[in-house]
């Protein structure tokens, strides 16, 4: 069967931070080609939908799965399926991924019979399974685990039980020099665990995955990084090196081999803290950029977001990546309720540490508590607005005046890091990206306040909206939220406990 993997376009931060590989759709079409099915990927944040549209007139696969891993892609690809139908008629049509998870009957009620089944779960297993299928009885694909139609919906979605067996059909990816995260460019990405043990209640990780933690083997990653090209590796894991002897046996194998590579990271401020010497080996090894989920610089934020930290912890964290001597970039949550002093108060938070403050807006997406708590009280229901940098929920100022504030204070914190008063320390990087051909950074600088700004975000909310999100069902509870049947846990293990 000729399969064509597809991942729908960027959203708006894309256009300026970062623009990732689409590594679900490579190791799903890896699982396919293994499988002996003819394959051919194809990433619209670096192509184009009409690039689409000549894939599909020219190649003619036999059938098409879009990742779906975004909310606010999902009135695309229902209409990519429409217009794919129009084409093929006869062509299975077929979505997975995080967000068509917890969206997948609405997905198919939207798009009618353009999508033939949404898949939920974890992919790469099922995938050849689901393709073997419809080459038999396309009527029977909702009796396979995790697979819903419009005549039902199979057993629970399985987990992949071996991690180490695939690695990303990345050779099937063109233009590999599109992607990036800040300076690190080209760079590719990266799986060493899969999963979050910790439950915060605006995030959907930990409901997807079953609160599972899944570690994969320093050997397999050691195989995949030898292979990787690009100089850039991003580590895509939740919260990374929870588990300190992980991170050791990998680096230790990375050294082995003399893999040198810059790496960008993502982690909680108690987990670095706790395993410090880990971080501290990492920076040695080429760990030159790191996350740390922050969310609010108040306790009662904290608390509220069930972050399960304390705001002494993240400050100490901060203290400690900074002697660490490695850029450090923290995100803060904005609250729709936030009045003008409450913005003023973060601009000046921001200015007065050295940290890189990302700002992004407290957005209640399915398959979170927050969604269940606060999903009837949504201003709008246009999925194309749920990417944390438009607000949802009412908010307390009037919607142009929180745009104001909102854009402002994001740009006094690209100013302070990206603009021209700091361009002169990023000057000589920037001409070494250049004179590689390597723009994605450099282009960065300039395009902020064409892609940021109140008008913008304004203009979104009026267009039209042909697909409505469904509101929560008020009579699901927290435990209903899974995707994957969550691991027993041990008896009085407590809640930040890897397995």
């Amino acid at each position: 069967m000729k399969v064509l993997f597809c991942h729908p376009s960027g959203l708006m931060y894309t256009e300026i931070f970062l623009r990732l590989e689409p590594l679900g759709v490579e190791l799903c079409a890896e699982a396919a080609r293994s499988a002996g099915h003819q394959v051919r990927v194809l990433d619209l944040q670096a192509a184009s939908q009409d690039d689409y549209r000549r894939a599909i007139d020219t190649w003619r696969p036999d059938a098409v799965g879009f990742g779906l891993n975004y909310l606010a892609n999902i009135p695309e690809v229902i209409d990519l399926a429409r217009e794919t139908r129009r084409r093929l008629p006869n062509v299975l049509f077929f979505v997975g991924g995080h967000s068509a998870s917890f969206t997948a009957s609405e997905i198919l009620e939207h798009a009618g019979d353009a999508i033939d089944c949404v898949v939920r779960g974890e992919g790469e297993e099922i995938t050849p399974r689901l393709l073997d299928a419809a080459a038999h009885d396309r009527s029977a694909l909702h009796t396979l685990p995790g697979v819903v139609t419009a005549a039902g919906e199979g057993p629970p979605p399985e987990q992949v039980r071996d991690l180490n067996r695939l690695m990303p059909a990345r050779d099937l990816l063109p233009r590999r020099r599109k992607y990036f995260i800040g300076v690190l460019d080209p760079a590719a990405s990266i799986e060493m665990t899969r999963g979050c043990p910790w439950d915060c209640s605006f995030c959907s990780a930990w409901t997807f995955y079953g609160r599972s933690y899944r570690r994969l083997d320093p050997v397999r990653i050691a195989d995949e990084m030898a292979r990787i090209q690009e100089p850039g590796v991003f580590i895509v894991d939740d919260v990374a090196f929870i588990q300190a002897e992980h991170g050791f046996a990998i680096g230790r194998e990375l050294e082995r081999r003399r893999i040198r590579k810059r790496y960008y990271l993502e982690t909680r401020g108690d987990v670095l803290l706790r395993n410090k010497d880990v971080f501290r080996y990492w920076r040695r090894l080429g760990l030159d950029y790191m996350f740390i989920g922050v969310e609010a610089v108040d306790q009662e934020a904290l608390e509220l977001h069930r972050k399960r930290v304390n705001l002494s912890t993240n400050f100490e964290a901060l203290d400690f990546a900074r002697s660490l001597g490695m850029m450090v970039a923290i995100n803060i949550i904005a609250d729709p309720d936030w009045d003008a002093d409450r913005f003023r108060a973060i601009r000046e938070w921001a200015l007065s540490v050295p940290e890189i403050v990302n700002i992004s807006v407290n957005t209640p997406y399915p398959g979170t508590e927050t969604f269940l708590e606060q999903g009837r009280n949504l201003a709008t229901r246009d999925y194309r607005l749920f990417d944390i940098q438009h607000a949802v929920l009412p908010t307390r100022l009037p919607l142009d005046k929180f745009y104001e504030e909102l854009v402002h204070t994001q740009r006094v914190m690209n100013t302070k890091h990206l603009g021209l008063a700091a361009l002169k320390d990023t000057a000589v990087l920037a001409a070494k990206l250049v004179a590689r051909g390597q723009t994605n950074f450099v282009r960065m600088l300039w395009k902020w306040n064409s892609v940021f700004n109140p008008e913008r975000q304004l203009a979104d909310h009026r267009r039209p909206v042909r697909y409505r999100m469904r509101l929560p069902d008020t009579t699901l509870q927290p435990k209903d939220l899974y995707v994957l049947k969550p691991p027993p846990r041990r008896a009085g293990a407590a809640v930040d406990a890897a397995p």
